[in-house]
């Protein structure tokens, strides 16, 4: 039944390749049990139900995904989209986190609509791909400020904005230590490199002092304090409608998250060899299909947005080509339900450097821009540099799109068939009218 199935023979694989890469894949993925809750927690959100509904939204996503589009792509909430809801979202925009959990329901529920009427394939085609690039690299360099700033490396500093931290402080120095670690690891293409480096970083705070191990404290309400406790209305009455401000929120999950699933799926496409003749990627619907639903799911049991991670191309590297793969890295997921309350042990110290690695993970993203084109270049770079510098993705999209649309239009290189792009340009135009005023 499992090799009529999944057509594990059509695809040239077996059960136990199938099982091995879906272990791969989880092994890379699975500092997310981890990581996820600490952003999530910086938005006030209980860390150790954060953990649990990481597990059950990865869970779920993995083995919807292999279900419904028989393709071997993991899911889990993602890394960028997780950094908006905390940072921008509940932070910069002083939304408690139930609003925004309402927010990603909402967001979910449009893409779903969208994905029906084919309107996402629709946006997927309008923007450039090097902006989904400068995108990615831009949340990179977010993600990697972010885990310096945690770890006391990077500091406030009144003439400079900002400055180097005390290094020889406890946590500025394991943080350093984790990251010598993990990048050691990493270079040695050590599967688990993330997760092993993150443990032996708290291990270490454990014994010399430096934090104290504290994995005791929670019950069943502890655990599910995050599920079904977005509110909806708080969402649909933002600025007392729905206003700009729930539209600035839902459009920035759809790019970040499109942006997300498209680069993670040419590439794990392309080298499992999926890919159609014509370049098409074969049932695509059902993979949006997939990821809308896993939005959904996530935000009613209290996480950030779930995506497909690009992890999963560690898993097609050792022989993964169906959904199969996914169903066995989402049981694992589940099995580490088990483990989740322990994450809130877990110091900054040993995070910290795990986020700073993320970050440079995603830099290799901005390979793809032709930056000896200044048309796409310039809307590039203005996009990668926005996000950081102004701790905003929504602010990078902006200017990118933006910059992007008048370069063309200044050029006269307008065409009739670029109209979602001006339409998208005018969009953001509009937000930072609204926001300035």
């Amino acid at each position: 039944m499992i090799q009529r199935f999944f057509q594990l023979e059509a695809h040239g694989t077996t059960v136990r390749t199938e099982l091995l890469a879906g272990l791969t894949t989880f092994l890379t993925m699975a500092y997310i049990v981890v990581v996820n809750p600490v952003i999530l927690g910086a938005a006030g959100m209980p860390v150790a139900a954060v953990a649990v509904a990481t597990c059950l939204a990865s869970g779920f996503g993995c083995i919807l995904m292999g279900l419904l589009s028989n393709y071997p792509l993991a899911m889990a909430p993602g890394m960028g989209l997780n950094a908006y809801f905390t940072y921008t979202v509940v932070k910069g925009m002083g939304l408690p986190w139930q609003t925004a959990l309402g927010c990603v329901f909402l967001s979910g529920l449009a893409f779903l609509i969208l994905t029906v009427a084919g309107v996402r394939q629709l946006i997927i085609s309008a923007v450039p791909r090097s902006l989904f690039a400068a995108v990615a690299g831009g949340i990179g360099l977010f993600i990697a400020f972010i885990g310096l700033a945690d770890a006391g490396i990077v500091v406030a500093k009144s003439g400079t904005l900002v400055g180097l931290g005390n290094l020889t402080a406890p946590t500025p120095a394991l943080a350093l230590l984790g990251l010598v670690m993990i990048a050691v690891l990493q270079s040695m293409r050590v599967k688990a490199a993330m997760l092993v480096g993150i443990l032996a970083t708290a291990v270490i705070a454990w014994l010399t002092g430096a934090s104290h191990f504290s994995a005791a404290g929670y019950n069943l309400s502890d655990l599910s304090a995050g599920a079904f406790q977005l509110d909806l209305r708080q969402a649909l009455n933002l600025k007392g409608g729905i206003g700009l401000s729930l539209i600035e929120i839902v459009f920035v999950f759809l790019f970040v998250d499109m942006f997300d699933n498209i680069g993670t799926l040419v590439a794990v496409t392309k080298r499992a060899g999926l890919i159609a003749p014509d370049g098409t990627i074969p049932r695509l619907n059902r993979i949006l299909l997939t990821d809308s639903i896993a939005m959904l799911f996530g935000a009613l049991v209290g996480t950030s947005p779930v995506t497909s991670y690009i992890e999963s191309a560690s898993g097609v590297a050792v022989g993964g080509r169906t959904g199969l793969t996914s169903i066995f890295v989402g049981l694992l997921f589940l099995t580490t339900l088990l483990f989740a309350p322990l994450v809130q042990a877990i110091p900054t110290a040993a995070t910290a450097p795990a986020l700073v690695l993320v970050g440079a993970l995603m830099m290799g993203a901005l390979a793809e821009v032709d930056w000896a084109e200044p048309s796409v270049a310039i809307p590039a770079f203005l996009t990668a540099l926005i996000i950081p510098l102004t701790y905003s993705i929504a602010n990078g999209l902006a200017f990118g799109i933006t910059s992007h649309a008048l370069l063309k239009l200044l050029r006269g290189q307008a065409r009739l068939s670029d109209w979602l792009v001006y339409v998208l340009a005018a969009l953001c135009v509009a937000r930072f009218i609204y926001l300035a005023s």
